[in-house]
Formats: structure tokens, C-alpha cells, sequence
């Protein structure tokens, strides 16, 4: 419904009277980020020549995630500490409270509250007039109160408007690289102990293995299109290398083999994604749901998606000799409903062609052999190794194929060099009246 209704007010309404921000789901979200490190409250300060006698020292407090209203707080908290110790030195008294009580101080809990899209959390939100609206109960005009005032040493240092979840996010991986760089690591490879700066941790799994024995790891895979293969060398773990950390231990030429081919692949594996079938182009296309057109972006070729030939409408698709074969194992391994589908994409005469021409080609091959000068199919029933070619009348040998001579094509046979000699009933079957009478003979 609430779907329904957005939609019908986008009809209604032009751009400039009713926007829907892309991002709306008609609820709230909520995501959950493991961070460690926060960016820090910066304390710039200056000296006055009467400090610390009299005046204290001039400040501002600076931050990216905390509210103005809750810096005005600490700056609040740090002119009472002054107060408190006037006269004496404040600053580091100042630097122990925001670096140990600041969080309690404001209660400031985990988790740490932020509102995509650049809103402050609603516990934050303020009036930018600095004043707040509250009715009263016996139907009087509305009052304002004021609410506390922003000190102006309190500065937000990115705009209130910019979605600061990406910078927290990007500050607490650099701060964590950091303390990674800086600690010592057994290679799981080839088990010599390096800092953390000379090394690589899988994300997933935080296993870490030293920087050269990755880059030989990588480089190999990748020369051999193994670019899915990323993976961590521990046994049974599949947590994969990012991009990022590819593009670090591999050169510019293997790290663009290696962002080709993964496209590639992740290509292939999209069902309406189909490449081009001229050579010289091999562009991806995307394919329309229920159809077997496909249209290349590059050189506007329209072709079957099926077949690859050029686009031939509601007509069968086209079958080559060479494909018949596949054809018949394709459908008879094809359940019903694959069969049907391939009847209705080539045709059922074509289908029952393949199968039979098949089964013809399997005949013809257990069962003869090719002339040697016509390539015509002859079945040896029986008889000696001496054939006759029926179409050209050429002699051969059924043995090696080998081109008889007209004269006298049993020398063939008859001579000690030949590979088939005294070979001439090599294979022949004898019958029982055969062997009789060569046993009356003898």
C-alpha cells in the first residue's frame, strides 16, 4: 500500500513539487559495523602571555562524529575545569578528561548511533534557530524555550549534510592497518616471522601469510585463469583476497589480466548475459527476458541466442552436420520437458533426422570402411582381405587400406616386405563345412 500510494503521488506531481529520495524503504534499516577506532577529538589551543596566571588558554574542539550540541557540552565541562584549577597549569588536566571521561561524560554508549543520508541521530537533532517547540496541554499558543546555545569553539568538521559512515568505516580500517603493520606474524607458507607491514590478512578468515609468498601464490594463479581461485592456502578455508589486495602484491599487466578474466567469468555466470558471436567483436549483451534476440551494443548485430546465427525470427534454428551428433545425445539424455523445448527450438523433423543420422554414422563406423581413393563407405561381409571399392572399382587391402594394383593386387599379400603378408584371410571366420573338407583335404 504504502508502495502503491508513493507512486501515485510521483503521477500526480512534477519533480519540483514531490521527490522520492532513492534510498527510502518506507522504514528504517539498521546495520551493524564492528569498528575499533573512532577519529579523534582535536583540541587546538594558544597560549595567552597571562596564562596560567589569570587567563585561560584559547581553544577549539573539533570533531567529524560527534553533534555540536555535545561538543558545546565538553567545551562547557573543559571551562570548568579551568575554574576549578584556575591559576595552574590545565591543559593536561584537559587532554586526561577527552581522552578517558568523554564518553562517560556525554554517554556515549556502543552502539554508536549514525544516520545515513547525512541526518544526525534523533537523540542529536536540534533546531539550527537553537530553540525547540512544546504545546501546552490547555490548547495555548505554542512557546518557544530556549535550548542550550552552541558555543561557537565547538566545530563540526564536515558538513551536517554528508553521510560521515563511509569516513568512520574508512579511519578505523587505516588505524587498524596501522597496529597490523606494526605486528610480528608467522607465514603460514613458508613459516619465517615478519611484521605485519610485509604481510597479508584475509579478511574474512584473518589468516595471514607474508607478501612474497602471496605474490608468487597470485601471479601463478592468475597466468593460469585461476582468477576465482584467490583464495586463502589454509586447508578448507574459502575466504577470498579482495581486489584491493590483488592489485597491492601483483603488476599492472597481471592485475588487468586478473580484472578482465574475473569479469568475464562473473559474466558467464549471468543467465541473460550472452557475448557476441563475431570474433572481432565478442561484446557482452544483455538479454531481454522471453526472447532469443540478442542485439550487440558494439557493432548492432542482432542474432539468435541460441544458435549464434544471425537473428532468424520464428524459424527453426539451424543445425550443421557436424552438430547432429550432439544433438541426438543431447535429446535423448533430455528429460520431457527438454525434449519438448528442443522439437520446439530446431524442429521436430530436424530432431528425428539427427537421431536417425546418428545412429547411421554409429553403424557405419563399427561396421565399414572408407575407400581409400572415393572415401565410399564398403562392408566387408565376407570374403577375403582383397576388396572391391563398389563406386570406383578400386582394389584395396581391408587390413591397412592400402590402394591395390590393378595386375595383380594379390602380390600385396604375397610379398615378405608387405605389413599384411600372408595376411590375404586375416580375420576371416571358417565355417564348420570349410573346416570339414580342409580336414578331408589333408
Amino acid at each position: 500500500a504504502q508502495e502503491d500510494e508513493l507512486l501515485a503521488l510521483a503521477s500526480i506531481y512534477d519533480e519540483e513539487e514531490f521527490h522520492r529520495a532513492k534510498s527510502a524503504q518506507g522504514g528504517n534499516k539498521q546495520t551493524e559495523y564492528d569498528i575499533s577506532f573512532l577519529p579523534p577529538l582535536v583540541l587546538n589551543f594558544e597560549l595567552p602571555a597571562d596564562y596560567p596566571s589569570s587567563s585561560s588558554p584559547v581553544y577549539t574542539l573539533s570533531s567529524k562524529w560527534l553533534s555540536r550540541d555535545q561538543m558545546t557540552s565538553l567545551c562547557k565541562r573543559l571551562d570548568g575545569l579551568w575554574e576549578e584549577n584556575q591559576g595552574c597549569v590545565v591543559l593536561f588536566t584537559w587532554i586526561q578528561f577527552l581522552k578517558e571521561e568523554a564518553f562517560a561524560f556525554l554517554d556515549v554508549k556502543s552502539p554508536l548511533e549514525v544516520v545515513r543520508g547525512g541526518n544526525a541521530p534523533v537523540e542529536w537533532k536540534r533546531s539550527e534557530a537553537g530553540v525547540k517547540r512544546a504545546g501546552s496541554l490547555t490548547g495555548e499558543k505554542d512557546k518557544l524555550e530556549p535550548l542550550l546555545e552552541l558555543d561557537p569553539r565547538a566545530v563540526l568538521v564536515v558538513d551536517p549534510h554528508t553521510d560521515i559512515l563511509p569516513q568512520l568505516l574508512d579511519f578505523d580500517e587505516a588505524q587498524r592497518q596501522k597496529v597490523f603493520d606494526g605486528k610480528a606474524f608467522c607465514c603460514g607458507i613458508c613459516f619465517m616471522e615478519k611484521l605485519g607491514s610485509g604481510c597479508l590478512c584475509f579478511k574474512e578468515c584473518q589468516h595471514v601469510y607474508c607478501k612474497t609468498c602471496m605474490t608468487e601464490y597470485f601471479q601463478i594463479q592468475i597466468r593460469d585463469g585461476n582468477v576465482q581461485c584467490l583464495n586463502c592456502p589454509e586447508p578448507k578455508c574459502t575466504s577470498l583476497a579482495t581486489p584491493s589486495q590483488v592489485k597491492l602484491l601483483v603488476g599492472e599487466e597481471l592485475f588487468a589480466r586478473y580484472d578482465r578474466l574475473l569479469l568475464q567469468s562473473s559474466l558467464d555466470l549471468m543467465a541473460d548475459v550472452v557475448y557476441c558471436p563475431r570474433q572481432s567483436c565478442c561484446q557482452a549483451v544483455m538479454v531481454e527476458p522471453d526472447t532469443t534476440m540478442g542485439i550487440c551494443p558494439a557493432c548492432q548485430y542482432a542474432f539468435c541466442t541460441l544458435c549464434k546465427r544471425g537473428y532468424h525470427g520464428l524459424s527453426h534454428c539451424k543445425v550443421t552436420a557436424d552438430e547432429l551428433r550432439g544433438l541426438r545425445d543431447e535429446y535423448i539424455s533430455a528429460s520431457a520437458e527438454g525434449k519438448k523445448f528442443m522439437e520446439q527450438r530446431f524442429g521436430k523433423r530436424v530432431i528425428q533426422r539427427a537421431v536417425e543420422e546418428s545412429f547411421s554414422r554409429d553403424w557405419l563406423n563399427e561396421n565399414c570402411k572408407g575407400c581409400p581413393r572415393c572415401g565410399t563407405n564398403i562392408q566387408k561381409v565376407d570374403g577375403c582381405n582383397k576388396m572391391t571399392c563398389t563406386s570406383c572399382k578400386q582394389y584395396f587391402c581391408w587390413l591397412c587400406l592400402g590402394q591395390l594394383t590393378r595386375v595383380n593386387p594379390y602380390s600385396h599379400f604375397n610379398n615378405p616386405s608387405s605389413p599384411c603378408y600372408n595376411q590375404l584371410f586375416q580375420g576371416v571366420d571358417i565355417d564348420e563345412d570349410d573346416a570339414f573338407w580342409s580336414d578331408e583335404e589333408d
